[in-house]
């Protein structure tokens, strides 16, 4: 039961990573795939979010500026369940979620990271089946992937924040590291040896590129690296995100049609998306909108959390800090500075300090 208990964690690990590559491939990939050839409409899965959800949402922004959810599925079918090394039981989580805001010029973005183990108040929702799943209070905020798939993560995260999601992509963790290789790998800088059995990454201190399968190790890694809490890790999968958005700028998409092709099929066949985005002139619109936008104009945060009260093993909002937040993206304005210089620390930082993670022993689970 023990091996058992631990093959699935290390799997859920592995699954995190998903939300943050499609950030890249939101900010950096999506651009490479305006150029593609028509045939890769094909390729792209859709949800149809609008018309599940209707119109009791979040007034959408009228100011130019969008928002995207990001996720990732922890869904093990296909090449998932080859990588993953395991069984599944048919059902599906989403791991970090990811808020994606863009502003109205589209000169720059803001990512939020919601935590997975979030406590929320779940809404009612729509099982995939078409059955009713009742509003609960206190559910973790990737079990509405579960429940009633894309459209309830959406109306979850509607909920939470106050912004109407525009648009919607989601990834599996296949996906990234089939994407990574096909962009020729991905650079990462860290200042202190990383060596994590479970994630199996094994990083001398300094500057490395890595393959699609190291890179997956690097943003599993948790136990390797600092004080071994989530939050810290997910300072290592934003380090990874900056990584794929550089990576793609670099590597000359236009000038060598065979690099084109595979990048572009590979990040189509990664991809579910809402409908409307469900197609290669699609993405290549966003892809134009996006184009301005460099890591040197990316703003990355976590949503400020603190220990559920009686559940160390999960968190909840923290307040005011989260509300200012979402507040400050749904009136198109930066995050607080307040609020950005007091996020977690980087583990790979020799000067990190395990406690300025207020909430590294719930994260730790």
């Amino acid at each position: 039961m023990a091996d058992e208990q631990q093959g699935s964690t290390r799997k859920s690990r592995a699954l995190r990573v998903v939300a943050f590559t499609a950030v890249g491939l939101v900010l950096a990939g999506s651009g490479a795939a305006g150029y593609a050839y028509w045939r890769w409409d094909s390729n792209i899965r859709s949800v149809d979010i609008d018309s599940q959800l209707g119109s009791a949402r979040p007034s959408a922004p009228n100011n130019g500026s969008f928002n995207v959810l990001v996720l990732g599925s922890d869904s093990r079918g296909g090449a998932n369940g080859a990588l993953a090394g395991g069984a599944t039981d048919g059902t599906a989580r989403s791991d970090t979620a990811m808020v994606v805001h863009v502003n109205q010029n589209h000169s720059a973005a803001t990512v939020v990271s919601i935590p997975r183990d979030t406590l929320v108040n779940r809404p009612a929702c729509t099982a995939a089946n078409g059955s009713a799943v009742p509003p609960v209070q206190s559910a973790m905020y990737n079990s509405a992937y579960e429940v009633g798939g894309a459209a309830c993560a959406v109306k979850t995260t509607e909920q939470l924040t106050g912004l109407r999601m525009n648009h919607y992509i989601e990834i599996d963790f296949a996906g990234f590291a089939a994407f990574v290789n096909a962009i020729g790998g991905a650079t990462v800088a860290t200042s202190v040896d990383i060596h994590d059995q479970d994630s199996g990454l094994d990083l001398k201190a300094g500057t490395t590129h890595l393959n699609g399968d190291q890179a997956l190790a690097f943003v599993r890694t948790r136990h390797g690296v600092g004080d071994g809490s989530d939050l810290g890790r997910i300072e290592l999968q934003k380090e990874m995100v900056k990584s794929i958005i550089s990576q793609v700028g670099s590597i000359g998409l236009l000038t060598s049609p065979t690099k084109l092709y595979t990048v572009g099929d590979t990040l189509t066949k990664a991809i579910t998306t809402d409908s409307q985005l469900a197609s290669v002139s699609a993405l290549t619109g966003l892809g134009e909108e996006l184009k301005g936008i460099g890591t040197e104009h990316l703003t990355m945060v976590t949503m400020p959390v603190l220990a559920a009260p009686g559940d160390p093993n999960r968190v909840v909002a923290q307040q005011p800090q989260a509300g200012q937040v979402w507040g400050a993206l749904r009136a198109d304005q930066p995050v607080p500075q307040s609020i950005v210089s007091s996020q977690p620390v980087n583990p790979a930082d020799p000067a990190a300090d395990p406690s300025a993670s207020p909430t590294a022993a719930a994260t730790r689970s």
